[in-house]
């Protein structure tokens, strides 16, 4: 892989990570394009470390917060003071999120009849021959991003959603559950956007459109790195003589830190602004240019842009 490679891989997680496009997608997209079809699982790792980075650093004050939250709640539960009714809104914070992510358990189920577990489609759905679920993912991702934003706007909220048309403040256990479970059918299709299916399930539950955001962003955390940790122990399992080249990871390390930053800043601005048609239109597009190019790739039977065989 050369620096210019993974200055474009990096570019493509930072802002696909975070924007409501689909980071699995949009690499599967370029990789496709480039003809990259080296599996350099440490490369990804340190791309998600990246990305992770720039969650981070944008949201540093609210994860101060739920730290020191998560410290007394503790302290609270051990004393026997811990009242669900009396949670301030940090701890109610930090209950959802656990709750939110104990659905990514389901990825470890075994499929019947086979020697996969659920999180393995994720792979299998990348692959060349597949590409095609790219693209219906992304129109999944659109039409996902058009309805949560008429939840947002109030056109499709029921009447008591209505009284109060920025949605609510506070998250329920339901809210977490179903964002949750989103973000596990996200995991496994390439093409599905998680930012953009949780906050479209969070809008669609009745949840304050930033307040629906940040829980995304912050339940990201865990789940990133959950995922390199996946991937780390793939390459600790690979056979030895992997070579690797520092200065390419180091580059897209770097690049997915600085532009998932500023990625993250763009979402919240255009949400805020109502102007997710912006993520709806090309979405879609993306999503539908994909498919007729699988379409023409799987009568072929080549890469319409490397000319190799697809396998």
């Amino acid at each position: 892989m050369t620096v210019i490679d993974a200055i474009i891989q990096g570019i493509v997680q930072g802002l696909t990570e975070f924007l409501p496009v689909s980071s699995s997608g949009h690499l599967n997209i370029t990789q496709h394009i480039l003809g990259v079809t080296e599996d350099n699982l440490f490369f990804s790792v340190m791309l998600h470390i990246g990305t992770l980075v720039a969650v981070c650093a944008f949201y540093y004050k609210l994860i101060w917060r739920l730290i020191k939250a998560f410290g007394l709640l503790v302290a609270d539960i051990f004393r026997g003071r811990f009242k669900w009714k009396e949670m301030d809104e940090d701890r109610r914070m930090l209950i959802m999120l656990v709750i939110g992510l104990i659905p990514l358990f389901l990825l470890f189920l075994p499929i019947p009849g086979t020697e996969w577990k659920i999180k393995d489609l994720a792979d299998i759905f990348s692959g060349a021959k597949y590409f095609i679920i790219v693209g219906i993912s992304l129109l999944l991702t659109s039409l996902l991003l058009l309805i949560g934003d008429m939840f947002s706007r109030g056109y499709l909220a029921e009447k008591r959603h209505r009284k109060t048309p920025d949605g609510r403040k506070s998250m329920t256990v339901v809210d977490a559950v179903v964002v949750g479970l989103v973000q596990c059918c996200a995991a496994v299709f390439p093409g599905l956007s998680r930012s953009g299916s949780t906050l479209a399930a969070g809008q669609m539950r009745g949840v304050n459109k930033q307040k629906a955001l940040d829980y995304t962003f912050i339940l990201a955390i865990p789940s990133i790195i959950a995922a390199a940790l996946l991937e780390l122990k793939d390459v600790l399992d690979a056979p030895e003589g992997m070579q690797i080249d520092i200065l390419p990871i180091i580059v897209g390390m770097a690049v997915a830190a600085f532009v998932g930053y500023f990625s993250i800043v763009l979402f919240k601005w255009l949400l805020k602004t109502d102007k997710m048609i912006v993520f709806i239109l090309y979405t879609a597009i993306v999503g539908a240019a994909v498919i007729v190019i699988s379409i023409m790739e799987m009568n072929s039977g080549v890469n319409l842009f490397t000319g190799a065989a697809i396998v």
